[in-house]
């Protein structure tokens, strides 16, 4: 209790000068925007990777199975036994091939999903992300394309557009595509890359366009319950399969993306971790001249009998208040921006034209998740360092002579 006393009258005390004054706020601040900036970082990363597993993810097939010659027969037995893998949540048939949309002499590509409406929810959420038409309403003849490509065609729902695609039962390589003819019902929304290559068609209209029984398909999907095993589930649950397929998962399709996020945070935490250090080992100097200002006082503190201990404690202590101080203002400022981030994101870059995210990423704002663990590790951190930074100065006060200072005083 002595040594916090003391701690906090030098703290208080109007005889510091005004260099040892300016260093030790110097301090603080580094403190305070390190501790702020990381939390703001972490949170941003932490958002990202929300929106990965939860937007994306929910979209993107964790598991696919893709037959590379035959097609697979009788498609429900197979869903069935996909569903029966306890790792597994749903399974679902699908067909995926790369077409042109084709409208009035425009044309663009596209990545064409051959899908079970009604089983096919169970597998993605992209109705979630759908404006028109629900995705049950999706019968044959009908479609639902990514907006942006829409977009670029100058489509509105209610236009027929043709899809061509490749004649794979043509004897001649470069024949002529197979035309489907098709009504717009349905825009995909989500802000990303998938509104510019997603393409959504019943079953039944590949099928009969690939020249393939109703019982047959080209791939299987399934959804999982552990987003970040899925390589193991698909290899695990594809060898019930009688069919020879290639098996597929989220990794080798977006796994680059979750990497990136996870390299991003780890260099984000080591830089800023670096200022948050040199921030703290700055109360080093600040102290070291604290101390030798303070020498009379610690003097006479000796002479009253004052133990070595109590003055280690008392300059330490005092060390670590200047970056308690800065943590706990950093913390508040890193967590008040970190809940409003996104909607300052939003206010700045309104416009589509100057939104940096747009088109680049998988979102087009600007997400952020606080996780109170990440919090709790800066402060710790933190504090751990503004320790190893208050020794050596605390360890000089305790060399401090009284009767070479009170003498030449």
């Amino acid at each position: 209790m002595l040594s916090l006393y003391l701690s906090k009258r030098f703290r208080q005390s109007k005889r510091k000068t005004g260099f040892v004054s300016l260093l030790s706020k110097a301090s603080t601040l580094g403190v305070m925007l390190g501790v702020a900036v990381l939390i703001i970082a972490l949170s941003v990363i932490n958002g990202f990777e929300q929106q990965l597993e939860e937007r994306l993810l929910s979209v993107v097939p964790h598991v696919s199975y893709e037959a590379p010659y035959d097609p697979i027969n009788d498609w429900h037995a197979k869903v069935e036994l996909l569903n029966q893998h306890q790792a597994i949540s749903a399974a679902a048939p699908e067909i995926n091939l790369t077409a042109m949309v084709q409208f009035k002499g425009q044309l663009k590509a596209a990545k064409v999903k051959g899908v079970e409406p009604n089983i096919h929810a169970k597998v993605s959420s992209v109705s979630r992300y759908i404006e028109g038409r629900n995705l049950d309403e999706l019968a044959a003849g009908t479609l639902i394309l990514g907006s942006r490509i829409a977009a670029s065609l100058n489509l509105t729902l209610g236009d027929k557009v043709t899809l061509l695609v490749a004649n794979k039962q043509a004897e001649q390589p470069l024949s002529a595509p197979k035309r489907i003819g098709v009504t717009l019902i349905g825009l995909v929304k989500m802000g990303g890359p998938i509104d510019e290559s997603i393409a959504l068609v019943n079953l039944a209209d590949l099928q009969s366009a690939l020249g393939l029984e109703p019982n047959q398909t080209t791939g299987l999907r399934a959804k999982v319950q552990d987003v970040f095993n899925a390589h193991q589930i698909a290899m695990a649950a594809g060898s019930s399969l009688p069919d020879l397929v290639y098996v597929n998962s989220w990794f080798r399709t977006q796994g680059s993306l979750y990497q990136d996020i996870q390299m991003v945070r780890t260099i984000v935490f080591l830089v800023v971790f670096l200022i948050i250090a040199v921030a703290s080992f700055n109360i080093v100097s600040s102290m070291v001249m604290e101390v030798k200002e303070k020498q009379a006082s610690i003097a006479i503190l000796k002479t009253m009998g004052a133990k070595d201990r109590t003055i280690f404690a008392t300059f330490a202590l005092q060390g670590v208040g200047y970056a308690v101080i800065g943590a706990l203002f950093g913390t508040i400022l890193g967590v008040l921006l970190a809940i409003n981030l996104p909607d300052l994101f939003n206010a700045i870059f309104t416009q589509t034209d100057n939104n940096p995210l747009a088109g680049v990423y998988f979102v087009e704002f600007l997400p952020s998740k606080l996780i109170w663990s990440d919090i709790l590790v800066t402060l710790g951190v933190t504090f751990i360092l503004a320790l190893l930074a208050s020794v050596y100065p605390a360890w000089q006060a305790t060399k401090t002579a009284p009767a070479s200072v009170l003498g030449n005083g």
